[in-house]
């Protein structure tokens, strides 16, 4: 089975008892934290992720690190994971928990990429457009990228619009070379 297909169900499951338990922000908060320390850590990710690691040592290190700073319900799931074999795939299951959590609060993340830093006027008609279109409350990511060179790209979900100089310029060399 796809990993985004099983992490999909496990978050399913994860916010469904989180919502019954009324700890949705406090295992939330738990996903966003698991998130942090493996994407600072890599070492902790490949601990995960290793096949010659042993359940309970992966466990060890969970409790570890995580056992005293979550929510019990938070350690709980990762306490089922690694007993089902996929602590693997716990940053996926994390990442999807925040996405359902997003939707679940009607809030869409979108990530503008510009050569400079947006000025509040220009961050503000982003929110304002995308908010209006899509009829969310949008949380905004900048991301600087002199390769750009101008313009910026903008991305919603899984959607792109790139309206950058070197998109145009890109598709200006392929229109001379056709």
């Amino acid at each position: 089975m796809a990993e985004s297909t099983v992490a999909f169900r496990y978050a399913k499951s994860l916010i469904d008892l989180a919502k019954e338990k009324q700890k949705v922000e406090e295992v939330y908060k738990d996903m966003l934290f698991f998130l942090d320390v493996v994407r600072k850590n890599r070492d902790l990710m490949l601990a995960l992720k290793s096949p010659i690691l042993r359940h309970e040592k992966k466990m060890a290190v969970l409790r570890a690190i995580f056992e005293s700073r979550v929510d019990p319900l938070s350690f709980l799931i990762f306490n089922i994971i690694t007993k089902k074999n996929r602590e693997g795939i716990m940053d996926s299951i994390a990442d999807e928990f925040v996405r359902q959590y997003n939707d679940l609060k009607g809030i869409q993340k979108i990530r503008v990429i510009t050569t400079l830093p947006l000025t509040e006027e220009i961050r503000k008609e982003f929110i304002g457009v995308v908010g209006k279109a899509t009829g969310k409350q949008i949380e905004l990511e900048e991301q600087i990228d002199p390769k750009l060179i101008g313009g910026y790209v903008l991305r919603i979900g899984d959607r792109q619009i790139d309206a950058s100089i070197r998109n145009q310029l890109a598709e200006l060399r392929l229109s001379f070379l056709n």
